[in-house]
């Protein structure tokens, strides 16, 4: 009788990398952390028969109570506190989530291209990289934020374009290494494009780096929101975001501390589960930390 060995089942550097991570154990605390004030926030208002607008002017500045239909009290015009954080929280983790991803997006094809064509495109692609940089980042966000009328999709737009300029240029390096590699060549003289040689040589060899550099890249976008909306330009009244629901608790912080601690709270908590996060990716993904 024959005992057939089967060979194991080879791991990709991706798999290798992500299985690193996870023996990370404070950044899978973190995964977990995160997951729950996700799901809290785009679930968490459903339960309740109320939204985050609706006033209750017989419970107006009603404080903390845990077993009343107002768990955590409500403002000054008799919004529930909690609500309007969990609703806060949609606007704030949607910008940030989203807008980094297409940040990176953009980043990355830009990156990839300009490095991998260099010459005389290459210069011409980031100088115009070095001139955005040289604008102030709040009054870039202004003027655009002008410029498209205001609102949310105004304030997302100014965020993402002011936030792709970082990951082009860490990719643009990335591709000039990559342009000079023998299977780009063998690529060249198969035949292939180039925009198939930057779509599926260039941009999946900078993986890695992007995976790393986008997890820093959502908390500050998140940061960023939540900043302007601080200073009165992002999301406005009555909607929530944490930003302004910071701003708000920042006025009243001499008489109710509540309305400052809890989203303050809830937006420290995301950005050390990020930044956390974003530490385990990085050791990760080291070559040089094995």
């Amino acid at each position: 009788m024959t005992v057939e060995i089967v060979p194991p089942r080879p791991v990709s550097t991706l798999g290798l990398q992500f299985r690193r991570f996870r023996r990370n154990r404070l950044a899978m605390a973190s995964v977990y952390v995160l997951t729950l004030i996700v799901l809290a926030c785009f679930f968490g208002p459903m339960f309740f028969p109320f939204t985050g607008q609706d006033a209750d002017f017989g419970n107006i500045s009603a404080p903390i109570d845990l077993f009343s239909i107002h768990p955590f009290g409500t403002d000054d015009f008799g919004r529930d506190l909690l609500v309007r954080v969990l609703e806060g929280g949609q606007v704030s983790l949607t910008i940030g989530f989203l807008g980094a991803l297409v940040a990176g997006v953009i980043g990355v094809l830009y990156g990839a291209v300009a490095g991998y064509v260099g010459g005389r495109l290459d210069g011409l692609m980031m100088r115009l990289v070095e001139i955005l940089y040289g604008f102030p980042y709040v009054i870039l966000v202004i003027l655009l934020s002008l410029l498209l009328g205001g609102g949310n999709v105004a304030l997302f737009a100014a965020i993402v374009f002011t936030l792709w300029l970082t990951p082009a240029v860490i990719v643009r390096a990335q591709a000039q290494s990559l342009a000079r590699k023998e299977f780009i060549e063998a690529a060249r003289a198969g035949g292939m494009t180039h925009r198939q040689i930057v779509v599926e040589h260039i941009v999946p060899n900078c993986v890695s780096v992007v995976i790393v550099y986008g997890s820093l890249l959502v908390p500050e976008v998140i940061l960023s929101e939540s900043f302007l909306s601080f200073l009165g330009i992002g999301i406005k009244e009555p909607q929530a975001s944490w930003g302004n629901l910071i701003q708000a608790g920042t006025a009243a912080m001499d008489t109710d501390l509540r309305l400052l601690l809890l989203p303050g709270t809830m937006l420290a908590i995301v950005l050390f589960c990020l930044n956390f996060i974003a530490d385990g990716l990085r050791d990760a993904f080291d070559p040089n930390d094995r």
